[in-house]
């Protein structure tokens, strides 16, 4: 069981790096709780008692949504299914809807937030790589000598190791900017040990924009998570595909590009076949959604991603 003494609610950033001030070491920040059953169960026997919980999660702040000049930004505390039901976002970030779909059920996904799931640092979390693919950074603050102080991480960088960021012990994540991609294709792939409610064992975001006549590649984005300690870009593999036609040989080569990158300590085989089938079925997917007539890739291609 899970108990605490108090359960805070502060309603501006100022009330919140009060409360942790007060309760310098003694205090649990959350922003929809969906994992802190999860988190007290882990490596542990018997009961857990965290002092004080923070819910973040009634600061306005937090809850900010806009596109403006080609950017997006979201306050950290955006649930999950913001993603599937405002236009605004679906539009922006193609690849969002595909992941938060995924994304357990209706509940936990009214709950679960953008920023919590990126704090959590999971090596397979689904809100990495789609927001990776968009270029996201996020926004960290602090209250040092009275005033509140903001800082800037990219995404890609933010993220140091399984559980760990380069979020320090005063800072809350308040936003997350990245990139608006609208007529982007988008994709998300996933995979892990049941059908329902799935925790990733590997997943993959696609971004694909094509030329006037829907047949080359103007742009492509792709980032993974599970096959190592990190999310990471695919950098190399958007290098050979930009400027390229949507053939199935060129698709092909590309997802044996990052079939080594696997560095996961089980099931390696296994997740260098899923990473080749995911960035087939991604470019695929995502090419198809962005309006490319995909009658010219051969059935042998269709198969090995099926």
């Amino acid at each position: 069981m899970l108990t605490c003494d108090a359960y805070l609610t502060p309603r501006t950033l100022e009330d919140a790096f009060a409360a942790m001030g007060e309760h310098a070491g003694q205090y649990r920040l959350v922003a929809g709780a969906t994992d802190i059953l999860p988190w007290a169960r882990e490596g542990r026997a018997g009961d857990v008692h965290v002092p004080v919980l923070i819910d973040l999660t009634r600061i306005p702040d937090l809850h900010e949504r806009r596109v403006e000049s080609g950017r997006v930004r979201l306050g950290a505390a955006t649930p999950i299914q913001r993603f599937l039901d405002d236009e605004m976002l679906v539009t922006a970030l193609p690849c969002m809807p595909r992941c938060a779909v995924w994304f357990a059920d209706d509940q936990i996904r009214e709950s679960a937030t953008i920023g919590g799931n990126l704090v959590n640092a999971s090596p397979a979390a689904d809100g990495m790589p789609p927001l990776i693919a968009h270029d996201a950074a996020v926004e960290l603050a602090s209250r040092r000598k009275g005033k509140v102080e903001r800082r800037t991480v990219s995404l890609a960088d933010f993220v140091t190791g399984p559980s760990r960021t380069l979020i320090t012990a005063d800072e809350i994540m308040v936003a997350i900017e990245c990139d608006a991609l609208p007529g982007y294709g988008g994709s998300f792939e996933k995979v892990g040990h049941r059908r329902s409610l799935v925790i990733s064992t590997v997943c993959l975001a696609t971004l694909v924009k094509l030329d006037a006549r829907k047949r080359r590649i103007e742009d492509v984005r792709l980032a993974i998570a599970g096959i190592g300690p990190v999310p990471r870009r695919l950098s190399d593999v958007e290098s050979f595909l930009r400027g390229g036609e949507m053939t199935a040989e060129r698709i092909e080569r590309a997802a044996e590009m990052p079939v080594n990158l696997v560095q996961s300590r089980t099931r390696q085989a296994y997740r260098r076949e899923v990473v080749r089938g995911f960035v087939i079925r991604g470019l695929v997917n995502a090419a198809a959604r962005a309006g490319a007539d995909l009658n010219h890739i051969t059935p042998e291609l269709e198969a090995s991603y099926a």
